[in-house]
């Protein structure tokens, strides 16, 4: 009898064991889950995200159908969108650190990180917390709050898959770097005239007119005969898409106002056929470095980008090569440039 009661014990004590190991393999890959859970499996489920950065700042974007916009409906530029869903979808765990350095690195996430809210459905589902990047600069230090796991308080090393570099540039939350770029997204059925002015090249400036399908085109005040229809078309088509690059991230509001009192080296002024009108005053920008240009010259002017005022005031930085299809009229029509001068003070054609 009192072996039967050690054998019931002895076995007792094994199950048990057993129910322990096995819980604690159970618990292991839960705590894991916790850690490394950050991917989103459906993305097409995210309809809102909110962005608060490092100086609490916040930013809201959701979903309206198939496109997204701000919390308050308006435009967003919709690529900055598909990178965080691109980022939710395609995370990945890169490795552990060292136990050492966990206290540390929670410190200072807890001092200053970068907090992206997912729902999905309607519903909260995960909270990214990204602190510093990794320190091979291929990923992130992060920290994950979900529906599912609760919140984590061991920091992990995630990365993008297939992708070498940091995660923090896909989420901000200053509005400006979410504001739609557009200027002008007009189709030729919608223009009625477009006046191209030139100051320092007047030579340069021209006008379109359109009325029904009967196109003119003046140069200094005079019709160019020969320019041709066809031609003509092709440059008010150039207006179907044209953005500006950036807002302005640089200059201050007295730098502004002086940049607005200056002359423009071009104005454009457009006019669409339901009597809408809108005006692009357009100002040189200095060069990050001054450059020799020819004759030994130095240009300290930037060759690449100009600061453009919008038709509501906003000064904004412009792209030449977005632009020049918009303001040089004699890539389309026969115009005399013979008496330009370039910038050294040579008149050339």
């Amino acid at each position: 009898m009192k072996k039967l009661i050690i054998l019931v014990i002895a076995v007792g004590g094994l199950v048990g064991l057993g129910f322990y190991i096995s819980s604690l393999f159970e618990n292991e890959g839960k705590s894991d889950t916790e850690l490394i859970d950050f991917a989103i499996e459906d993305i097409s489920t995210v309809d809102k995200v909110i962005i608060t950065d490092k100086f609490a700042r916040t930013f809201e974007i959701r979903k309206k159908g198939k496109v997204w916009t701000d919390k308050d409906g308006g435009c967003i530029t919709q690529e900055n969108a598909a990178f965080v869903l691109e980022a939710f979808e395609k995370i990945e765990f890169k490795g552990y650190l060292p136990d050492s350095s966990h206290a540390n690195y929670t410190k200072m996430m807890t001092a200053q990180h970068l907090k992206v809210e997912i729902f999905q459905s309607g519903e909260w589902t995960k909270t990214w917390y990204l602190g510093p990047t990794a320190p091979d600069h291929h990923g992130q230090i992060m920290l994950l709050d979900s529906k599912e796991h609760g919140q984590s308080d061991i920091p992990v090393l995630m990365k993008i898959k297939g992708m070498n570099g940091i995660i923090e540039p896909r989420f901000f939350a200053d509005n400006r770097e979410w504001a739609c770029t557009g200027i002008f997204a007009l189709s030729v059925e919608d223009i009625s005239a477009v006046d191209v002015k030139f100051n320092d090249e007047p030579e340069r400036s021209f006008k379109i007119t359109k009325n029904g399908s009967d196109l003119k085109a003046y140069h200094q005040g005079k019709r160019m005969m020969d320019a041709e229809p066809d031609m003509m078309f092709r440059y008010l088509n150039k207006f179907k898409k044209i953005n500006y690059n950036l807002q302005n991230f640089e200059l201050t509001n007295a730098q502004v106002d002086s940049v607005k009192r200056s002359t423009p080296f071009a104005t454009l002024s457009l006019k669409e056929t339901n009597g809408k009108t809108s005006k692009l005053r357009c100002f040189r920008m200095k060069a990050p470095v001054a450059v020799e240009a020819d004759f030994g010259n130095i240009e300290d002017t930037n060759r690449d980008k100009f600061w453009c005022e919008l038709p509501d005031g906003m000064l904004v930085k412009c792209q030449y090569f977005v632009f020049n299809p918009i303001l040089l009229g004699h890539v389309y029509f026969p115009m005399d440039l013979s008496m330009l001068k370039t910038e050294d003070g040579i008149r050339q054609k």
